[in-house]
């Protein structure tokens, strides 16, 4: 029988999957479970370190303190070695470990609930529990060596091997939460840096397709923030690419059209920027107040003139 502090844990019966891309050195998690706010469970990794799943009757430990050991120059699975050495309950765990050079370590334990089990690859493991069959980690190695193969990026590997999961037939209980977690893979000075995706989903009749729409948003947003700085180093020429590439990802966002009319400002496209504004005045006119704003703490010329030609952009 579980002992009453098991009963106490976080109930995590999922699916996830963690892996390191061997292009950019990037690391990830992803997880879908019928289990509320999943990702504040599941989760943990550090840019340059690594990246854990840990789930099943969750012990939450098994997260910061597997980093802390892959942080100290421990292997993945010296890491879960010694943290299941020192768990009593080890046989209700299902933990994944992934380090920073791609090394991988996975434990279901016995008393998993059915079906529960794993599959590790290259640079990568995916683990299951309380599933409809044992059909399902399969079917996610399968659909993340699929994707890897065809040289998407980990973003899209990791929401590959989750669709793949749901669709033959996932967690027995249905669907409610996903989560997904990828960092840089070189180590920051700072350990909370180096995060590129952090997206949760806690409560969706269709998680996963709830998930893939965010990490469209993201990415586009992260292409904004790549251009500004190309920008703002002058490299205006690879900048404004970059940034049609965000706005063909996400046309309907008018923040990222009010605070990307900045780059082209910045580059002598004068009326370029202006068709920036005029669009997202006409959608969201309160945007137009906040050009004054912007102006008198310096964020923007304090210029009569340029705010007046900003502000006349308004339908």
């Amino acid at each position: 029988m579980l002992s009453l502090s098991s009963l106490c844990k976080p109930f995590a019966h999922t699916y996830s999957i963690v892996a390191r891309d061997p292009r950019t050195g990037q690391m990830g998690v992803a997880v879908q479970s019928h289990a509320f706010a999943v990702g504040s469970i599941v989760p943990w990794a550090e840019a340059g370190v690594g990246v854990v799943a840990t789930q099943s009757f969750a012990n939450l430990d098994y997260g910061p303190e597997g980093l802390a050991l892959m942080r100290q120059g421990r292997s993945a699975s010296e890491a879960l070695e010694r943290l299941l050495k020192e768990d009593e309950e080890r046989e209700i765990r299902q933990v994944a470990m992934l380090d920073g050079q791609g090394n991988v370590a996975v434990h279901t334990g016995n008393r998993c609930v059915s079906a529960a089990g794993h599959l590790a690859g290259e640079q990568f493991s995916v683990q299951a529990n309380m599933m409809v069959d044992d059909s399902i980690w399969p079917a996610m190695k399968q659909a993340y060596e699929t994707a890897t193969a065809a040289e998407k990026d980990l973003a899209d590997c990791l929401l590959a091997a989750l669709e793949a999961a749901q669709a033959a037939g996932g967690d027995i209980r249905g669907q409610q939460a996903a989560a997904l977690l990828i960092v840089a893979g070189e180590r920051p000075s700072k350990t909370w840096h180096g995060r590129l995706f952090d997206l949760r989903v806690d409560d969706h009749p269709r998680p996963v397709e709830e998930l893939r729409r965010l990490v469209s948003i993201r990415r586009a947003w992260l292409l904004f923030e790549q251009s500004n700085e190309l920008a703002l180093a002058g490299r205006f020429d690879e900048a404004l690419p970059l940034l049609e590439r965000a706005f063909e990802l996400e046309p309907d966002i008018p923040e990222l059209r009010f605070r990307a009319a900045a780059i082209p400002l910045m580059a002598g496209q004068i009326p370029e920027a202006l068709a920036m504004l005029r669009q997202v005045f006409a959608r969201e006119p309160h945007w137009a107040e906040m050009i004054p704003r912007l102006a008198a703490v310096g964020l923007i010329p304090d210029d009569p003139a340029v705010i007046k030609l900003m502000l006349d952009q308004r339908p």
